[in-house]
């Protein structure tokens, strides 16, 4: 069964860090680029960072740059997105996702196959 499984959420205050981890099941991550999403209350969902599945090519949304690194240990089959600086704007339901693309590229403008369940980062004081 295929399966990716964020964990690494949780409350934290305005200029605090987490890193969210996103572990695969069923499947070899590295064959995928893989996606870090966000969704909060009442805004559609949007894309925050990517990594090729090499870990060669990296995306970030303005918003994060700076702030946010995304990266991989395919031996772990496992994606981290490390975020620091954390600001109350970045509370949302985050989402990890994975998709092939035909070049060591990503793009988080674009749609992907398989998807988490999503963990919760609450940033506030």
């Amino acid at each position: 069964q295929l399966q990716l499984v964020e964990s690494g959420g949780g409350l934290v205050q305005p200029g605090g860090s987490l890193r969210l981890s996103c572990a695969a099941s069923g499947f070899t991550l590295g064959y995928y680029a893989v996606g870090w999403f966000r969704q909060a209350p009442g805004k559609e969902r949007e894309g925050v960072s990517c990594i090729s599945k090499s870990g060669i090519s990296t995306n970030y949304a303005d918003s994060v740059k700076g702030r946010f690194t995304i990266s991989r240990d395919n031996a772990k089959n496992t994606v981290y997105l490390q975020m620091n600086s954390l600001k109350p704007e970045d509370t949302a339901v985050y989402y990890c996702a994975a998709r092939s693309f035909n070049a060591p590229v990503c793009d988080i403008r674009t749609t992907y196959t398989y998807w988490g369940q999503g963990t919760q980062v609450t940033v506030s004081s």
